[in-house]
């Protein structure tokens, strides 16, 4: 398996085909933009993935911006497929987005997780990451 960042040049068909069915087991009522169309603007959006030969099989994603308060980063979308859960997926796709975020010398990386995603939550505390008292409010459009 091969865990990797990746570019706008290397979004492929496939490639959006396989994060479309991947990210259902994360949220399937959720429409998705594409990937191509996440990493073309502003440099703003880190991509990690985990393939098995041309299988994708994780996903984690760094969307970084800047406040008054700081540089910051925003993990989103982490998913592994069901059937390669438990082999540290997740946590590698984790590292190397840290890692991005250090190398960029971000103030805070931020995340959320819904309570019940036990094993979610016992990864990010492990590498780190503290729940933060604070309130989310969200407004859809």
């Amino acid at each position: 398996m091969n865990i990797k960042l990746i570019t706008f040049n290397e979004v492929t068909a496939d490639l959006q085909t396989q994060l479309t069915e991947l990210y259902k087991e994360l949220n399937a009522e959720i429409t998705q933009l594409d990937l191509a169309n996440a990493l073309s603007d502003y440099n703003t959006t880190e991509v990690a993935v985990c393939m098995d030969n041309d299988k994708l099989v994780g996903i984690a994603m760094l969307a970084k911006y800047k406040v008054v308060s700081g540089h910051k980063g925003m993990i989103e979308d982490v998913v592994v497929s069901s059937e390669y859960r438990g082999q540290g997926i997740g946590r590698k796709l984790m590292e190397v987005l840290l890692k991005k975020a250090e190398d960029e010398k971000l103030d805070d990386v931020l995340l959320f997780s819904g309570h019940h995603r036990t094993a979610a939550i016992s990864l990010y505390k492990s590498l780190g990451f503290k729940l933060k008292e604070s309130g989310l409010y969200i407004k859809k459009y």
